[in-house]
């Protein structure tokens, strides 16, 4: 079955950093675009950046442009988040996403952003 782990979620100071991790199994890793979301208390789900199957090509939102970026090992079946100059605003659960016809989520790794 589809599997989709989390990992590296946690508390750091407003201008710190997170490597986010989501690994993946279940299905060929590397035939599928892979994404991060984020929900924040009482706002919805938000994409937060994409990254295609063999990682040539990302895009990302507005709001996190030139402080986030998503990469992928696809020998490893992993996709990575690196979140620099983190601000409060990006405090949120962050949610791997892949779509096999339907989507599935991961559980979730909790980000808190601040001082």
């Amino acid at each position: 079955q589809v599997q989709l782990v989390e990992s590296g979620g946690g508390l750091v100071q407003p201008g710190g950093s997170l490597r986010l991790s989501c690994a993946a199994s279940g299905f060929t890793f590397s035939s599928y675009a892979m994404s991060w979301y984020r929900q924040a208390p009482g706002k919805e789900r938000e994409l937060v950046a994409a990254i295609t199957s063999a990682g040539g090509s990302t895009m990302y939102a507005d709001s996190v442009k030139g402080r986030f970026t998503i990469s992928r090992d696809n020998a490893k079946n992993t996709v990575y988040l690196q979140m620099n100059s983190l601000k409060p605003e990006d405090t949120a659960v962050y949610y791997c996403h892949v779509a096999l016809g339907i989507g599935y989520w991961g559980q979730g790794t909790r980000v808190t952003v601040s001082s």
